[in-house]
């Protein structure tokens, strides 16, 4: 039999992106590529890219340079790709390129370079039900859209990915089921606007396991709590539907968990950031979710520096965090984007040193919520899902903590635990972001 046509994978930018790999990846297995972790034993290297901000495009072009030094052969996609011109103007040896989601012809590239063997066997290559993972076995992302019908004027993200196209609610709660089947312990809802679900097909009804079910967020998630697993929410808008989950998560049925990317509090700088529901009376909304589901976590992102942000737009933010009482908080200097709307604004620049200052105080001023806030929680008892163990003992998450962006458990046992497992603690102490704790 021929020797297996080999390709490597660089996979770069947010956990969207990680599922398009892992897509290109199930093709490419299903076909009978072997995938391999060096560039020496790959006949082609495939990678996608990031495009959303300056760095995250330096980063992208740094790696395909290094490709092409230590391989020669390489496949350019995801959502850099979108600016062919700009690639090639690096990079013009580059073998294809292509954009976001277009997978057959990221696939349709590698096959030009190397043929499928011929003498593949489907049914001794076998591929795993729910597909390669670039995930660890007991979590996964579970993709439910594509595209944004927003118009956030920091953001060139419908330019690449377009408008909302939901995918089909029955085909995403099969997939979900097969996760489950295949040992995940954890769901992690992902999309461009998880509230957003739907709204492009007008929430029709589909049907899974003989059951009607509506393409919509609410509908999604009593489905998905029907499963026996974490089921965590990311990408979520502030929209009215989202008083519909919290009860969900009260009754223990969803992780009482929300990642709303809020971006800032100034009235006037979320107007000149065009974000859906600005006008919304947001602090008042949190202050009810958590009257029905206390224990409930919020994770967020903002942006500091934005175009014509004053001291006093600054001030009111801080104000806003203070008053929020968010649990897990990332910040971003803004970053030109060319493309981008909020380049055309017309609106002063904030100079880099006070951009870093801002973001400095940011900081800190988050640190010191975050850090009160898990002092709280010393002496309770948390159930944590184990993520890795080493030699100095188990690292997990509590319900409160994604994968990757929020803070760790670091637990004591007497009992060997493994990747995984779920666990019973209590914690013993805290910092900024993370927790210790012992197996009860």
């Amino acid at each position: 039999m021929s020797k297996a046509p080999t390709v490597g994978f660089v996979s770069l930018g947010c956990p969207k992106a990680t599922v398009d790999s892992e897509r290109i990846l199930t093709q490419l297995r299903t076909e009978g590529y072997q995938i391999v972790p060096t560039y020496q034993d790959a006949d082609v290297v495939v990678v996608n890219t990031c495009g959303f901000i300056d760095s995250a495009k330096a980063e992208s072009l740094d790696a395909i340079g290094e490709a092409i030094a230590e391989n020669g052969k390489v496949i350019v996609t995801g959502c850099m790709g979108v600016a062919e011109d700009n690639i090639r103007n690096v990079h013009p040896s580059v073998l294809a390129v292509t954009g976001p989601q277009q997978y057959e012809q990221v696939v349709n590239a590698v096959h030009e370079v190397v043929p499928p063997n011929i003498d593949h066997d489907p049914f001794l290559d076998l591929v795993p039900p729910q597909g390669i993972k670039l995930t660890p076995r007991h979590y996964a992302y579970l993709k439910i859209s594509e595209g944004c019908n927003h118009s956030c004027s920091f953001c060139i993200i419908p330019s690449m990915r377009g408008k909302l196209v939901s995918r089909p609610v029955g085909d995403v709660l099969s997939e979900a089921e097969r996760l489950v089947k295949a040992g995940v312990k954890e769901i992690l809802v992902i999309s461009q606007d998880t509230s957003a679900y739907g709204v492009d097909v007008k929430y029709k009804t589909d049907f899974w396991n003989g059951q009607p079910v509506k393409t919509r967020m609410l509908e999604l998630c009593q489905a998905l709590s029907s499963m026996g697993v974490w089921v965590r929410l990311h990408y979520v808008y502030p929209y009215p539907n989202v008083d519909d989950v919290i009860p969900l998560m009260a009754a223990g049925k969803l992780l009482p968990y929300l990642d709303i990317p809020f971006q800032h509090a100034s009235p006037k700088v979320l107007k000149a950031m065009k974000r859906p529901a600005f006008e919304d009376k947001t602090l008042a909304r949190i202050k009810q979710w958590r009257e029905i589901c206390p224990e409930l976590t919020i994770r967020s992102t903002f942006i500091v520096g934005f175009p014509g942000e004053t001291e006093e737009d600054f001030q009111y933010l801080l104000d806003w965090l203070t008053e929020a009482q968010l649990d897990r908080v990332g910040c971003f200097q803004y970053s030109p984007v060319e493309g981008a709307p909020a380049e055309e604004l017309g609106l002063e620049p904030v100079p880099d040193e006070i951009k870093q200052d801002r973001w400095d105080r940011f900081m800190a001023h988050q640190q010191a919520i975050s850090a009160a806030r898990l002092e709280r929680k010393i002496g309770q008892e948390l159930e944590v899902l184990i993520d890795e163990v080493d030699e100095d003992g188990a690292i997990g998450r509590s319900c409160a903590d994604a994968p990757e962006i929020d803070g760790l458990v670091y637990i004591d046992s007497e009992q060997p635990l493994q990747a995984g497992d779920k666990v019973r603690v209590r914690v013993t102490h805290s910092d900024e972001y993370d927790l210790w704790a012992e197996a009860i």
